[in-house]
């Protein structure tokens, strides 16, 4: 094959460090804006963002040639400094994030609900969303009961 083409699409989630409700309804659309542009500066295309106070969704593009936990890495890093600036401090995120691999039949689907977080939320916590996610990808036991 002469040509090498890959489309690799990642649903990831990250929370707040101790899920704490650190990430306030009326900055979240700048601080999803920065997070944005972290993945567009890593050559990823971010095609949706979304979250409430203690975590954040991503559905975003990633090359091949980028590492997903650098870019993780990034974004987590570059958007902490930015809370710090901001007088959120303490602020952290969690050490940790989910990422889910995706097909492009999914993506209008996770895209919503990504953008619904609010409403979804109203119904179930972060804790019952992350197993329902982990359940639905095939997780082992042993990583259920690391997500708590």
């Amino acid at each position: 094959m002469p040509q090498t083409y890959t489309r690799l699409l990642y649903h990831v989630v990250f929370s707040t460090k101790s899920r704490e409700s650190w990430l306030e309804p009326a900055w979240r659309p700048e601080l999803y804006e920065l997070i944005g542009g972290g993945v567009r500066n890593r050559k990823g295309e971010m095609l949706a963002i979304g979250g409430v106070s203690d975590h954040v969704h991503l559905l975003l593009r990633s090359p091949a040639t980028r590492s997903l936990s650098d870019v993780v890495r990034d974004v987590k890093a570059n958007s902490s400094g930015w809370l710090h600036d901001r007088g959120v401090f303490p602020f952290d995120w969690q050490d940790g994030y989910g990422a889910f691999t995706l097909g492009p039949s999914a993506i209008r689907g996770v895209s919503t609900y990504i953008e619904n977080q609010e409403a979804h939320h109203a119904r179930a916590s972060f804790a019952d969303e992350m197993r329902a996610m982990l359940l639905a990808s095939d997780a082992t036991e042993d990583e259920l009961r690391d997500w708590g």
